[in-house]
């Protein structure tokens, strides 16, 4: 009965310490809110500027090196993305 309930107690705790393990590697794989920019396959990508109005509709602009990445969203649920690239001459 004795090596039961130890078997038991060392596989809960086992399995709590694997649980812990993994909370502590999501944490660490998020960006705080206030950064401008977040974590993506371990390179700063910058974030998304959203802005969100009342009426539900929004517009988020993107920069990736020298393209814009522009979504915007209507308050009926249109989605409309426009990307330009400004490529300069050498």
């Amino acid at each position: 009965m004795k090596t039961k309930t130890l078997f038991l107690l060392g596989g809960m705790a086992a399995l709590v310490a694997l649980s812990a393990g993994q909370a502590n590697a999501q944490d660490r794989s998020k960006t705080p809110k206030n950064w401008d920019y977040e974590i993506v396959d371990g390179k700063r990508v910058p974030k998304a500027k959203r802005q969100v109005n009342d009426d539900g509709s929004w517009r988020e602009e993107r920069r990736t090196g020298d393209c814009v990445e522009v979504k915007e969203r209507s308050a009926s649920g249109e989605i409309k993305i426009t990307r330009t690239c400004d490529n300069k001459p050498d």
